[in-house]
């Protein structure tokens, strides 16, 4: 049994991006209707559509993508299945790293790859300006006042709304934030994986979005989350995602999936309630 999807992203409840976006605080990552690998298209694009329009009607109105994701293709199906968009519908995607072959990611932060990766993306998506634009890897071949300074340079031509940055350390966020305001961080963050746990804290004090990528990551063998699952009558997915929404306000989680039956299971994480205990046992297990 599972917490039921009807009880829908809204319950959630919501969050402010840059002080003007307000999304419902269970967003969807769009990396997984792509191929095996991440990489061309999906074996059905018929029903990787269909998880895309479901997640709207189930009151998400996040959804995270990037131009690395086939590459191209997660960006061209979100257009193909949404647009036009709902007024309410922020899209973010990322910019950053090229593909060679499946399941090969290669940071490229120069300035002239940035601004074709952004220009690329407004064409896919058919958009005029990119509501949260993320820089998805600092490259160690460029400085990354360099490649935000791109960011920025696009900003300012009204192509991007607000700027985000991905994988970064806290000295790598803190030189961003010195060329312009940063709205978001995204990390690989989750109940098993706490490397970025004083971003978390750092992310609630400063008012910025931490979108923790890999959310519902080694779940399979844990045993307090099968525990909890099992007194609340969900699954364990839904446990750790309910974790994520108790774990920081700041937390815009966006688990991924190329199943309408997946989606359906995480929205119904805004529907579970964990006490006190509850936290602190699946925080404990964690650590």
């Amino acid at each position: 049994m599972s917490a039921t999807a009807e009880n829908d992203a809204a319950r959630a409840g919501t969050i402010e991006i840059g002080g003007d976006l307000t999304v419902n605080r269970l967003g969807f990552g769009a990396m997984r209707i792509t191929g095996s690998g991440i990489w061309g298209d999906p074996p059905d694009g018929d029903a990787a559509r269909a998880v895309l329009r479901r997640a709207v009607e189930l009151g998400v109105n996040f959804i995270d993508t990037a131009d690395a994701y086939g590459p191209d293709v997660s960006e061209t199906l979100i257009a193909e299945a949404l647009h036009p968009y709902p007024d309410d519908l922020v899209i973010a995607t990322k910019g950053g790293l090229t593909r060679a072959g499946p399941n090969q990611w290669d940071a490229d932060g120069r300035p002239e790859h940035l601004r074709r990766a952004c220009e690329g993306s407004l064409a896919r998506l058919k958009i005029d300006q990119i509501p949260l634009y993320q820089f998805h890897r600092p490259d160690p071949k460029v400085p990354i006042e360099e490649s935000v300074g791109a960011i920025l340079a696009l900003k300012d031509e009204g192509k991007i709304r607000h700027i985000g940055v991905c994988n970064v350390t806290e000295t790598e966020l803190h030189r961003a934030q010195r060329l312009t305001p940063i709205v978001s961080v995204q990390n690989r963050y989750n109940v098993s994986d706490r490397t970025s746990e004083s971003m978390v804290d750092l992310c609630e004090q400063e008012r910025l979005a931490f979108l923790p990528w890999a959310p519902i990551l080694d779940i399979e063998n844990d045993g307090v989350a099968a525990r909890i699952a099992k007194a609340h009558q969900c699954t364990p997915r839904q446990v750790v995602l309910a974790w994520l929404l108790a774990r920081s306000p700041s937390i815009l989680p966006i688990p991924g999936t190329g199943t309408v039956g997946h989606l359906e299971e995480n929205v119904g994480a805004a529907a579970v309630e964990l006490d006190g205990g509850e936290i602190e046992a699946l925080s404990d297990a964690g650590r």
